[in-house]
């Protein structure tokens, strides 16, 4: 989930005296920004000895979560619950691959936040020998990144949806999506560009398609389950050496939801090779191959077959997420870029395009897609 990103506070020096508020940290001796996030402002700290080596120190973003101590609470109810099926019942799935849980380090006054200057500041293990990638570009990769995210909704789908707070109500519900656009028509309308009237004209034809996830779950077709929220391609770690996932990071997003979400959501970040920042939006194309891959690793993953009515929907799933994220960027493209980050006046407008034209690709191949999902589904039952 991307969002507005505070401008990046203090000095090494006042960062590395925050850091050591923390325990374990005490001996914090360099400081670096880390990451692409344009969420928190996020840093790593390097130690120089003791018990812990690098630590990842950040500043919550109160604006795009207002309740921090809920995302808190969720993060500590999330990481206790992996680490308990870890030791206690790991996945077989996992086999020898290692798992990594990006835990909360408390602080040392013995609560998970520190107050400094009106800010909130946590920090998390370090999760060393990972990296992350920005972009998908062949089906090894994207399998990984499937598998990652279905073990993730392994290991976390006994824990019940209602143990977890709802940081971000709304969140993924594409009829509200739609409803936020509508208003900021009627308030902010429109401008008269080749760009603009193509976004219009793709919202308008598709107006029927925000309400598809929501109504699958009135009819208990799916049911709400914890999901992680932002599973894109850069929130999996990668192992630097063996190149397999290692860990799911960005726990912020992890509420009750429909894992359908998370799925479309992997696959709309991982099979656009051109990545949703390209300055080419007509060249966009959602790849096939690299859809099969990821919903392999997923399934791998996850353990097992899903049911008739999930299957169904992991098309839906991706074509939807797509076109939602073009309607939140278009949305705020509208409403003079008061969201999401930007470079330039239009970069939200162009990103709507790329992923409207997603979109679209998603929809022009959905007879191969389906095909290799019911092959994938087949394998699956006939391995079981």
């Amino acid at each position: 989930m991307d969002g507005i990103s505070p401008s990046r506070p203090g000095t090494p020096a006042d960062l590395l005296e925050l850091a050591r508020r923390f325990q374990g940290c005490e001996q914090a001796q360099a400081v670096k920004p880390l990451g692409e996030g344009n969420v928190h402002t996020t840093y790593c700290v390097a130690m120089g000895g003791g018990p812990v080596n690098r630590v990842v120190l950040q500043r919550l973003n109160t604006e795009v979560f207002p309740r921090p101590e809920l995302v808190i609470e969720n993060m500590e109810r999330c990481c206790l619950h992996l680490e308990e099926r870890l030791r206690s019942s790991p996945p077989q799935a996992l086999d020898d691959q290692r798992w990594e849980v990006p835990s909360l380090i408390p602080s040392r006054d013995g609560g998970s936040l520190v107050e400094q200057d009106g800010a909130l500041w946590r920090a998390q293990r370090f999760v060393e020998g990972s990296r992350v990638v920005q972009a998908v570009d062949d089906p090894g990769r994207a399998r990984e990144l499937g598998f990652g995210l279905g073990l993730f909704h392994n290991l976390i789908g006994d824990l019940p949806p209602e143990h977890l707070h709802d940081t971000l109500p709304g969140f993924h519900v594409t009829p509200l999506a739609l409803m936020a656009y509508d208003e900021a028509m009627e308030t902010c309308g429109a401008t008269d560009g080749a760009e603009e009237r193509f976004c219009h004209a793709f919202v308008r034809m598709r107006r029927d398609l925000a309400p598809l996830l929501e109504e699958a779950r009135s009819r208990g077709a799916l049911t709400l389950r914890p999901v992680h929220g932002d599973p894109k391609v850069n929130n999996v770690l990668l192992d630097a050496a063996t190149g397999k996932a290692v860990a799911l990071i960005d726990l912020d997003t992890v509420k009750p939801g429909l894992p359908h979400t998370d799925i479309g959501d992997c696959l709309r970040s991982a099979c656009n090779r051109l990545g949703e920042e390209t300055d080419v939006p007509d060249a966009v194309h959602f790849d096939a191959d690299l859809c099969e891959a990821v919903l392999e690793g997923y399934l791998r993953g996850m353990g097992g077959a899903l049911s008739a009515a999930e299957q169904e929907h992991l098309h839906g799933a991706a074509r939807l997420i797509s076109f939602e994220l073009g309607l939140r960027f278009l949305t705020d493209h509208l409403r003079g870029d008061t969201y999401f980050r930007t470079r330039f006046r239009g970069h939200n407008l162009r990103r709507a395009c790329v992923q409207f034209q997603l979109t679209a690709s998603i929809e022009a191949q959905e007879q191969d897609i389906r095909a290799r999902i019911d092959r994938l589904a087949d394998t699956v039952q006939t391995r079981s």
